[in-house]
C-alpha cells in the first residue's frame, strides 16, 4: 500500500495530558518562608534594652524552661521580664510569679552604667529571699577591661 496515512495510532509526536500538580514550587516557597521565620523570630524576642558589661566567660547551656529576667537599667529602673517594678515590690512580685518556687531559674541583667553597689543590693535581696538558681548575664563578645 503505497501512500498509506498514519491514523494516529502511535503517540510519538503528541504529549499525554498530565493531571498531577507540580508541588516543587510550593515546597521551594515554604522552605524560603521557614528560613525567613527562623532568622527573624529570635530578633523579635528582645527584652528591656541595656548595655551589658563585657566579660570573658564560657557560654551556659540554655535551660529547658524559660527563666525569668530581672533587668536593672542605668537609670535605676528595675524590670521583671518587661514589666517595671520598684525595688520594694521585687520579692513579693517574684514570689507571686514563681509560686514561691525558689528553684526557678532567674537571669539578672544590669547595665554597665549601674553602680556596683546597687546591682549587688538587688542581687542580695533576691538571694536572701531564697532563690537559688540566679545567674548574672554579661556580654560574651567583649573582653574584661
Amino acid at each position: 500500500m503505497a501512500g498509506s496515512i498514519d491514523t494516529g495510532s502511535s503517540r510519538r509526536g503528541r504529549r499525554a495530558l498530565n493531571a498531577e500538580i507540580n508541588v516543587t514550587p510550593f515546597v521551594d516557597v515554604m522552605l524560603v518562608l521557614l528560613i525567613v521565620f527562623m532568622i527573624t523570630a529570635p530578633l523579635l524576642t528582645r527584652g528591656v534594652e541595656v548595655t551589658l558589661p563585657k566579660a570573658s566567660a564560657d557560654t551556659l547551656k540554655a535551660p529547658s524552661d524559660q527563666p525569668l529576667e530581672i533587668t536593672l537599667q542605668a537609670s535605676g529602673k528595675l524590670y521583671i521580664q518587661e514589666t517595671e517594678v520598684n525595688a520594694e515590690s521585687l520579692i513579693p512580685t517574684l514570689n507571686a510569679i514563681t509560686n514561691e518556687g525558689f528553684d526557678a531559674p532567674i537571669y539578672f541583667r544590669a547595665d554597665e552604667g549601674v553602680a556596683y553597689g546597687e546591682a549587688v543590693r538587688i542581687w542580695g535581696r533576691i538571694r536572701q529571699a531564697g532563690y537559688t538558681k540566679l545567674s548574672l548575664l554579661v556580654d560574651p563578645k567583649g573582653e574584661a577591661q
